[in-house]
């Protein structure tokens, strides 16, 4: 017999782990097979400053999950004869238009992110606006090359179902798959009428820098949303019928084997040997074959993770600024042990963000921009030797990115740079430091109207808040809040590629000059304008 109880208990134990060392004001968590709900558990509160408790039957947003409901709309539509997904997007929507010289993008191309079209910045309340925006931009590659994420990309797919059935896209999802499913607590479109039943979001306090396991928290920017990127809320075990439908397929409502086959396929590979279907990522995990999705939203995560060879799957909802993939990973290895009648995995260690494993690594003297800087070893923790003070280093989300609990380093993260394996030099947003010991000279040659571009820039959009952009070492970079930088690529005076142009189709660029300085960032369609801050 499963011996479920104590894999059960064994997650409630990771998750104790988990919120002990991550932000997570609250959570849900849904386990089932492909005929029932086998365990829901809920965790932390709903909403914080009410103390109101998270439940089973509390709803959350679940973000890109919702691209799945939509590639499966369209698959019933094409079953019907309305649509055929290897058609012009044209065909069925008029207005959508890139400048490309390369054959026409197709509905294929938009379910399986390989359109070549930006991601999209949602720079206006309305999405139908960001998809109109695409006719100022160009794609990168011929569609079908490469995999970039888009969710304008999917918010084209949403009004493509709306022109087809002249309903609105919360009224088909709810017809077509909410209705025939039984997923009655769920609600197809972010609105305020429906608002009140949502657990509320949480976001960082300080949206201009990394977030750190000590740093606040404040509640999310509220957002109405309808279009077919991300617009669905809803609770665990109504997502755990709707994981059912996809493990179950052929014998489900709304999905055949066929459609099922079309949307789990190798469309086009992600990264870590994970591909992209429609609107399904598909991966394995300890030799099983795997398919699910994750989801962000502006105060919310989760993922839904399914084995489709046992038939077992996972949900995890949460409403904080959390990446849920670790729990939504150790819940399923618990799960399939417990269904194998196997011995079950030992709950997971997560080591503190400042305990480092291979501190050793960066240890020593770093020296530029008229500074030095010193990295010691203490046991497993690394200290920043600063102005004679220690300053123990947090590991933020990447294996040489830390964060260093000082007002000088507030902005960014340090990043250490490697060369065949071994730590060369340290960088500060600007500032770069070479290893006294094996570092490399100081490159300080560039164009001279790229310090003009320089700088932090801010929208009122929820999404994307700001970003800065810095010269370092005859670069520039584009930099994120949370220290994910990409180089900026000229294209012309003032206009960039944000990545490698043979593979971004995201463009930045920059007008209106003051002072011999960019007072507008206009990133992928969306307007960023320079603020005052560093």
């Amino acid at each position: 017999m499963p011996h479920f109880a104590e894999a059960f208990q064994r997650l409630d134990q990771f998750v104790a782990r988990y919120r002990q060392t991550q932000h997570v004001p609250g959570m849900a968590i849904a386990l089932t097979d492909r005929a029932n709900l086998l365990h829901v558990a809920a965790y932390g509160y709903a909403d914080v400053e009410r103390q109101l408790a998270v439940r089973p039957e509390t709803l959350f947003e679940i973000g890109s999950i919702s691209k799945s409901f939509t590639c499966m709309v369209l698959l019933q539509l094409q079953d019907e004869g309305k649509i055929d997904i290897h058609a012009p997007v044209t065909t069925y929507l008029p207005w959508f238009a890139v400048q490309s010289p390369y054959a026409p993008i197709s509905i294929h191309h938009l379910m399986s992110h390989t359109a070549g079209i930006s991601s999209g910045v949602d720079p206006a309340p309305t999405s139908r606006y960001s998809v109109h925006l695409l006719r100022d931009t160009r794609p990168a590659y011929a569609p079908g090359e490469h995999f970039h994420y888009s969710n304008v990309a999917f918010q084209a797919l949403g009004y493509l179902l709306e022109e087809i059935e002249g309903k609105s896209y919360a009224e088909i999802i709810r017809e077509r798959i909410l209705a025939p499913l039984g997923m009655d607590a769920t609600e197809p479109a972010m609105t305020n009428q429906m608002r009140a039943k949502l657990a509320a979001g949480y976001s960082a306090f300080y949206d201009d820098r990394p977030l750190t396991l000590n740093g606040p928290l404040t509640p999310a920017t509220w957002l109405e949303c309808g279009a077919g990127d991300g617009s669905i809320s809803s609770t665990v075990a109504d997502m755990a019928i709707y994981l059912r439908s996809l493990l179950k397929a052929g014998q489900s409502p709304v999905l055949s084997q066929a459609n099922y086959r079309l949307m789990t396929q190798k469309v086009i590979p992600m990264e870590r040997d994970r591909f992209y279907g429609y609107g399904l990522m598909i991966g394995e995990q300890d030799g099983y074959a795997t398919v699910g999705h994750t989801g962000d939203m502006v105060g919310y995560h989760s993922i839904m993770l399914g084995d489709s060879e046992h038939g077992l799957g996972v949900i995890v909802l949460l409403n904080g600024p959390v990446d849920p993939t670790p729990i939504g990973s150790t819940a399923l290895r618990f799960l399939r042990a417990a269904y194998r009648d196997e011995p079950l995995p030992e709950v997971p260690a997560i080591p503190a963000p400042t305990s480092i494993e291979n501190a050793r690594e960066y240890v020593g003297e770093y020296r530029g921009s008229g500074q030095m800087l010193k990295i010691e070893q203490d046991g497993e923790q690394l200290r920043l030797i600063y102005k004679e003070q220690p300053i123990v280093l947090e590991r933020l989300h990447a294996r040489d990115l830390f964060y260093a609990n000082h007002p000088d380093f507030a902005l960014f993260p340090l990043r250490f740079e490697r060369e065949e394996g071994m730590v060369v030099a340290c960088t500060y947003g600007e500032r770069w430091y070479s290893h006294s010991e094996r570092g490399q000279a100081f490159v300080t040659t560039y164009p001279l109207g790229w310090k003009q571009v320089t700088g932090h820039y801010r929208s009122y959009n929820p999404w994307r808040t700001n970003f800065r952009v810095i010269l370092r070492r005859g670069q520039l970079y584009y930099v994120d809040p949370d220290g994910w930088e990409e180089r900026l690529t000229p294209l012309n005076e003032h206009t960039f590629c944000v990545g490698d142009p043979q593979f971004s189709p995201e463009y930045i660029r920059f007008d209106v000059f003051i002072n011999e300085q960019a007072q507008r960032a206009t990133l992928s369609g969306g307007e960023f304008f320079r603020t005052f801050t560093p």
